[in-house]
Order: C-alpha cells, then structure tokens, then sequence
C-alpha cells in the first residue's frame, strides 16, 4: 500500500514537473521531473538492493544464555552469529540451528 503510494506520488511529481518545465518555470520543472524519477527508480530498485540475507549462511552457535520471556512465559535461549553479530532467541529446547 504504502509503496503503490510512493509510485504515485513520484508520477505526480514527474507530471508536475513535465508541465512546469513546458511552461515558464523551467527550472522547477526540471527539478521535479528528476525528484520525481529519483522517487520512483528508489521505489523501484529498493527490494533488489537491499535484501537480508537468507539464514542458512549463518553459524549459529548457543551463547548459555536463557531467560524468560514476560510477554509469553516461555524459556528463551540467544544464539549467535559471529560473522553478522545478529543474536536470535529461541524456545529452549529447540534445534540448534533456529528457522
């Protein structure tokens, strides 16, 4: 939803801009047209860039440490990954390896 938002306002933008810079304010009109371009191509190519990556490369590896969780009640244990530095908690008694 909010990205369909982010298109529309960036083709505004360019639209916006497309008629001011047919008209007498050049420059602002340029100026949209490239915020507006800019707005949509991040949109656009924000998923592809930025991606997690997928936790099987990581190592994990239990730290000892446990503790219950209050909102639930359940034992939870940290298991860390040395190379990202990402900690994830777990229900004891689990596998080694969380999702």
């Amino acid at each position: 939803m909010l990205r369909t938002l982010v298109f529309a306002l960036g083709g505004i933008a360019v639209a916006a801009g497309s008629l001011l810079a047919g008209g007498h304010d050049r420059g602002a009109g340029i100026y949209l047209i490239c915020l507006g371009a800019a707005v949509i191509l991040g949109t656009a190519f924000e998923r592809w860039r930025y991606h997690n990556a997928p936790p099987a490369a990581a190592r994990w590896e239990r730290t000892g440490e446990r503790f219950q969780d209050p909102t639930t009640g359940e034992t939870l244990e940290v298991h860390y990954d040395r190379a990202s530095g990402e900690r994830r908690y777990v229900r004891a008694g689990q596998s080694d390896r969380p999702e």
